[in-house]
């Protein structure tokens, strides 16, 4: 089969409305992860037993389980518990959910590069225990773990061709979707590879730029 330029002019606005919805999901996503994380480090630091360990057992249950299984029974499974969620909710979901796992480890380790100094003097000066988290760690320990935070953000966007699995018509179910009916499977599946190297190389440039400003990969 030969290439053939025009019916990849004809398929481009297709698989960028695929790559669009792909970059928004990913985003999405990116935000529930780092919120979700934050939030998971900071329970697991708790001196309360009852709270750490059931947390430190989900973050290992979560990270010990691949994603595409946990998308099935987000997307395949609710639904009998009665929780229906629509391809796009559970899509960013399972992929917050999944890498808020990974990045709960990034700002465990950020909270513990934090000196100890810091927390006595936080004492010393009568914060309480919000006011410590927010106004003297988490400001501290954040920007050294940007650039790991931004590398967990390129492998969700590589990884979201998993949610055509789920029925989402992000880039590969459009390119799928546009073989299946063409039966031309070159053009579409090699301009899925294109426009993901792209993003990708971009998003690495990115990623540099955020090693010089901000250090060291916190791993």
């Amino acid at each position: 089969m030969e290439w053939d330029w025009g019916f990849v002019i004809e398929i481009m606005p297709t698989l960028l409305e695929g790559l669009k919805l792909t970059l928004i999901i990913t985003l999405v996503a990116a935000v529930l992860a780092a919120g979700l994380g934050l939030m998971f480090a900071i329970l697991r630091r708790s001196t309360n037993p009852l709270i750490a360990r059931p947390v430190a057992f989900f973050l290992e249950f979560i990270r010990g389980t691949p994603l595409l299984v946990q998308l099935y029974f987000i997307f395949y499974v609710l639904p009998d518990l009665g929780i229906v969620l629509s391809p796009f909710v559970a899509g960013v979901t399972g992929m917050g959910l999944h890498y808020a796992t990974y990045t709960a480890e990034v700002y465990r380790a950020g909270i513990e590069n934090v000196a100890r100094g810091q927390w006595e003097a936080a004492r010393a000066t009568n914060l309480n225990l919000r006011q410590t988290w927010v106004h003297v760690i988490v400001p501290q320990a954040i920007p050294p773990m940007i650039p790991a935070l931004a590398n967990y953000l390129i492998a969700m966007f590589k990884e979201t061709p998993l949610l055509s699995a789920i029925t989402v018509l992000e880039l590969m179910n459009r390119a799928k979707s546009v073989a299946n009916s063409s039966y031309r499977y070159i053009e579409p599946m090699t301009m899925v590879g294109v426009l993901f190297l792209i993003i990708s190389l971009i998003s690495v440039v990115a990623l540099r730029f955020l090693e010089r400003r901000f250090g060291r990969i916190v791993k």
